[in-house]
């Protein structure tokens, strides 16, 4: 299964003698404004064996023992390969049915995506592609984790877009071997997971493919010769970054040798269709705080040429009680955070101040009111403007949208080795 960036791989599950709904644990990247949730994932678990004790979760990445924590995240990795703990499934894909707390199937797959076709740089043609900026600077705290750790777990989703639904619609569980189902702690929903055959796998790979070839692709865009993107970073974009780049220093450090089979070369990923109902794109929201709202706000108004007059951009500000919806006469991007980011990222480098990133209308409104700050609520980003707008623009802005509830993000089960 190797005719696109997608293939099979080597994947390590844990055997019978592991609780899945212990080991599971949510991505990395997730509730890092939240203790209290990682406080009660770490109450949930106790010391069974879980993927909580091979993740640092990000919302301990610049503590002072963050050094500590990643040798026993190493340790772990260790303890749990000399037990016996994982079950190999060799040349392996895996079909995963993830039930999500609004009920709804999110359907994915699971395998290899090959790093020599992927490129998160700024104006990338790979097959492989990132939807949003990557911060080069969030790169080395991560590959401290990856560097001397035998195994990677994936919270990685790549999107394919598939309206026909080509791929997925392969998937017959009948002709498959069941190797998990549990409940996912937290909210999380719940899911399962089969063993992909040969044959299966070649009508998926076949299908994939399919949707490469150059001349569909020019078709279904309405363009000429121009490079696939066949791959789209939906969640996990810094994770797959962080696999690129140690991969990139692996070969640096050993100029000469032949690392094409080497394991570092690929990063364990699942792929979903963007045509999915179980995926909702929502938008996440700015909050602005340590600024003279007044001026920021004046400022604003003549860079966007804010007004009454309806524009495809808009959005709206809350500060001090009040909240005004205006649309964007200057536009600098495609998309309407992406002409609000490119203001607020000059402003707060010429003046100072503070800028995040908020899931939620009402949490937005709420910060803002107890930073004295001010409230950016966006509009929610139409999905099929995803591939265009990135074929197009190429990377979106940082924090553009967010597929669904955090509760709903990717749940760590699957393993690989990424050492020789």
């Amino acid at each position: 299964m190797n005719k696109t960036a997608f293939h099979s791989a080597d994947i390590l599950i844990p055997g019978a003698s592991a609780d899945l709904s212990k080991w599971a644990v949510i991505a990395c990247d997730q509730y890092t404004s939240e203790p209290e949730y990682w406080n009660a994932v770490y109450s949930t678990v106790g010391d069974a064996p879980s993927t909580l004790s091979l993740i640092l979760p990000e919302i301990y990445l610049e503590e002072a023992d963050s050094a500590q924590r990643i040798d026993n995240i190493h340790k772990a990795m260790d303890k749990y390969l000399a037990d016996g703990l994982f079950e190999e499934h060799k040349d392996a894909v895996i079909y995963v049915e993830r039930i999500q707390s609004n009920g709804i199937v999110r359907k994915g797959l699971i395998g290899a995506i090959d790093l020599e076709q992927y490129d998160f740089s700024k104006g990338s043609t790979s097959q492989v592609r990132a939807t949003e900026a990557t911060v080069i600077e969030r790169i080395p705290p991560r590959i401290k984790v990856r560097q001397g750790a035998p195994l990677e777990l994936p919270h990685i989703m790549i999107l394919i877009d598939d309206p026909e639904d080509t791929v997925f619609s392969l998937a017959d569980t009948s002709s498959m071997t069941k190797l998990y189902e549990t409940e996912l702690m937290q909210n999380g929903g719940s899911i399962k997971g089969w063993l992909v055959g040969a044959e299966a796998q070649e009508k998926i790979d076949a299908a994939l493919s399919a949707l490469a070839d150059p001349d569909t692709f020019n078709k279904k865009y309405g363009l000429t010769d121009t490079p696939v993107l066949l791959y789209a970073m939906g969640d996990g974009n810094h994770s797959l970054a962080t696999a690129k780049e140690f991969y990139e220093q692996l070969k640096r450090e050993n100029p000469g040798k032949d690392l094409s089979n080497h394991p570092a070369r690929y990063a364990l990923a699942e792929i979903v269709n963007l045509h999915s109902d179980a995926l909702k794109f929502e938008a996440i929201h700015r909050l602005v705080y340590d600024v003279d709202c007044d001026r920021l706000i004046s400022e604003m108004k003549s860079a966007l040429a804010l007004s009454d007059k309806e524009t495809d951009q808009y959005f709206a500000w809350y500060c001090c009680g009040s909240e005004n919806k205006m649309f964007i006469g200057n536009k600098s991007s495609n998309l309407t955070v992406g002409s609000l980011q490119n203001f607020l990222d000059s402003y707060i480098e010429a003046n100072g101040g503070k800028i995040d990133y908020i899931h939620g209308i009402e949490n937005v409104r709420t910060l803002a009111e107890k930073h004295n700050g001010i409230a950016f609520v966006l509009p929610d980003m139409d999905k099929s403007q995803l591939f265009p707008t990135v074929i197009k623009d190429g990377a979106l802005p940082r924090k553009t949208f967010s597929m669904g509830h955090a509760d709903d993000k990717r749940f760590y089960i699957e393993a690989r080795r990424i050492t020789e």
